[in-house]
């Protein structure tokens, strides 16, 4: 049987705060095989990725690889879709104003593989339990409306489940089917974790078929970002039209 729970009562997180023991006094029953979800908001905080609201467009700029999209809004500055240095393809970068205080913003944290891993490491030092920590983030999606929330970070836990070479119930084999077990726990705690309700985390216990020996942290989220030949989609609206009109040059 699987379960999940978010809890009540975590504490607003300030800059510096040790999350390793606030996820610790939040689940006094977790055990060994639990995966934990954390948003990545408090983490965000917790690592000082804080801004003015003022400065949230150079912000953006900042976190920008590269331009996907734009479009022009008549209430505020144009809509920027961009991948950004984590390599995820998102609206402003992943710069975000809610859920932190008036006339700020957060950046998306650092690096989310390597906090997950620390994350895990310092619970398994100071309890001796195996648990593997999901990072999560909201996102959109292309063709299709409303958001859900993905994996941006991850350890202890092989974010992409390859089911090919097995058979389906009709004895096929299946070629391309490969699962991403990250970003489904990440949407499914994000449904008891919510927008509103003050609770940045949540776990999941009865999957521990997937966590991994203490010393294997995975391949982390990173191995979710699709690059090169596999991206289908890499090109935006402007690159799109560019290289249009160069092929019927040719």
């Amino acid at each position: 049987m699987i379960t999940m729970w978010a809890p009540d009562g975590v504490p607003e997180v300030q800059a510096g705060d040790n999350l390793p023991r606030l996820i610790l006094e939040a689940f006094p029953a977790l055990a060994s095989g639990d995966i934990v979800s954390v948003t990545s908001k408090i983490v965000s905080k917790a690592q000082g990725r804080i801004v003015r609201a003022q400065d949230r467009e150079q912000a953006i700029t900042d976190e920008t690889v590269r331009v996907v999209a734009t479009r022009t809004r008549p209430d505020g500055p144009p809509l920027r879709i961009v991948e950004n240095r984590l390599g995820l393809v998102m609206a402003a970068a992943g710069v975000d104003a809610s859920n932190t205080r008036d006339g700020t913003v957060l950046l998306l944290p650092k690096d989310p593989d390597a906090t997950a891993a620390a994350i895990r490491q310092e619970i398994f030092q100071h309890t001796g339990l195996n648990v593997a920590v999901i990072i999560t983030d909201t996102s959109g999606r292309p063709w299709r409306a409303g958001l859900t929330d993905i994996a941006i970070g991850c350890a202890g836990i092989e974010p992409l489940d390859d089911l090919r070479g097995q058979t389906d119930t009709a004895g096929k084999e299946l070629n391309v089917t490969v699962t991403a077990v990250a970003d489904e726990l990440a949407a499914a705690t994000e449904l008891l974790k919510g927008k509103t309700a003050g609770k940045p985390l949540a776990a999941v216990r009865g999957m521990d078929h997937l966590v991994l020996p203490p010393n294997s942290h995975g391949a982390g989220a990173k191995a979710l970002v699709r690059l090169g030949e596999t991206d289908m989609f890499s090109q935006g609206t402007a690159e799109a039209y560019a290289r249009g009109y160069a092929d019927a040059g040719q």
